[in-house]
This record gives structure tokens, C-alpha cells and sequence, in this order.
């Protein structure tokens, strides 16, 4: 396929071999159905990508990635016995290999790690809201993450951490998870917090995952609070992220 126009705000569409044209497509392999892609969808809806939604653990694993693909999270664990687990390890490993523009959030992270010979592990506590993050050197020379400030607050809401798998590059870490995003290669983002994240998606975590919000000694009127006012930062860097991996299919 062949790249015919690309701009923010414009459809986006490709020439095939034999001489059909259609839009970008963007696959998003959900877990629940109260972790969406939030601020991601926006991103491509307004660039004329469309998005096919696959909730994995009832409907099986797509015939294909699209152009691209975005990993959500979830509540369980990659380490997990259920079998679409290992075949979506597979899956992931195979897009990853293949070079394919890949975005994975806080599960889809572990995910992609887990891919790539991470082993997942317990954090030493549960990181759960607003968190203070800080880019490595060579997350400063990102063209993501490098064009923001150096120390930033994202939305997480996890309690297993990874050490950074081989032939990747560190791009940001807290006091609690040092490795909080990674990159593979050019196109292949690893994220353990939430960019995405929307208000509905905050009521849906502390809705369906309430016994987190305990043990984390907080409450929901806590964590909207403290992320309301920040979460619009997040949503900045999704939108170039999003424009990054697009860009990035020329």
C-alpha cells in the first residue's frame, strides 16, 4: 500500500497494488470494555483513521493489525493461565517483529514486553492516579515525548512492573516503576500509564475496580480531583503520538 495524503484534521487514505483506495484503519484490542481507547480515538477520528474494536477475550484475535495497532489494558494479569493470553503475546510478537506502528497502554504494555522477554513482576505498590514521571536522556531526544518537559504527572493505574526488554530504549520512569514507557524501534511504544485517559474512563475505574482504590488508602473523589485538571497534557502527547506513528507509515 501506498501513502496518497496525510494532514491533522484530513482524511487519510492509501493506494493498494491493484488500484483500490481506503482509508487508514487503526485496530484496538480491548480487555474490558470500561478501557478504551478515549483520548487515542479522538486523535485518529480526526485524522480520518478508522477504528476496528476487538474485545479479545470473547471475540479471538484479528485476521490482521491494520495500520495501525493500539493494545489497551485491563484488570488481569499477562501472566495469567487463560490460553488468548499467550496468543495475544503471540500476536503482539508477531506486529512487533513485522515493524508494525504499535501503541500498548498499561496492560498493553506488560503485553508488549512480555513479547519481547520481559519478565512481569509485582511493583512494590500499586501506582493509581496522577503520578510524577521523569524522561530519561534518551526520552528527551524522542520525537514524542522529547518536544514536552522532562518531568510530567500521568494518569496510571497499575500494580505490575517490567524490566526494559532487549533492544528497546528506556524513555521515562517514577520512583515506583523505573521503567514507565520504551520504545521498539521507531514505531513501537510501550506506555504503563494512561495518555488516553477521560473522566468516563476514571468513573469506570473506580466503578469496576473499586477494591484498588481501597487498598491505594484513596478515593474516587480524590483521584478525579488531582487528574481532572491534568489529564488535557496527556491528551496533548496522545495526539502527537498518534501523528508520530502516522507520519511514520511514509
Amino acid at each position: 500500500m501506498y501513502p496518497l495524503s496525510q494532514s491533522p484534521g484530513l482524511s487519510v487514505y492509501v493506494s493498494h497494488s491493484d488500484g483500490r483506495i481506503s482509508m487508514l484503519k487503526a485496530i484496538c484490542l480491548q480487555h474490558v470494555p470500561f478501557e478504551g481507547p478515549g483520548a487515542f480515538a479522538q486523535a485518529l477520528t480526526k485524522r480520518g483513521v478508522t477504528i476496528d474494536y476487538v474485545f479479545v477475550p470473547k471475540d479471538g484475535l484479528p485476521e490482521d493489525t491494520g495500520d495501525l495497532l493500539i493494545v489497551m489494558g485491563g484488570p488481569m494479569s499477562v501472566n495469567d493461565s487463560d490460553s488468548w493470553i499467550a496468543k495475544e503475546a503471540d500476536f503482539i510478537r508477531s506486529a512487533l517483529f513485522a515493524g508494525q506502528p504499535i501503541i500498548g497502554v498499561c496492560l498493553g504494555s506488560q503485553f508488549m514486553a512480555k513479547a519481547l522477554g520481559a519478565t512481569i513482576r509485582p511493583g512494590k505498590a500499586l501506582e493509581i492516579g496522577m503520578t510524577p514521571i521523569r524522561l530519561t536522556e534518551e526520552g528527551k531526544r524522542d520525537p514524542v515525548f522529547g518536544t514536552g518537559p522532562d518531568l510530567f504527572d500521568v494518569f496510571e493505574w497499575h500494580g505490575e512492573i517490567f524490566d526494559l526488554p532487549k533492544d528497546c530504549t528506556s524513555l521515562a520512569g517514577s520512583t515506583i516503576a523505573p521503567l514507565q514507557a520504551f520504545r521498539y524501534g521507531d514505531r513501537a511504544y510501550g506506555l504503563l500509564f494512561h495518555l488516553e485517559m477521560e473522566e468516563a474512563g476514571i468513573d469506570s475505574l473506580c466503578r469496576e475496580c473499586a477494591a484498588d482504590v481501597t487498598k491505594a488508602n484513596l478515593t474516587a473523589q480524590q483521584i478525579k480531583a488531582v487528574a481532572l485538571p491534568l489529564l488535557a497534557q496527556g491528551h496533548r502527547t496522545a495526539d502527537r503520538l498518534i501523528e508520530h506513528l502516522l507520519q511514520s507509515r511514509h
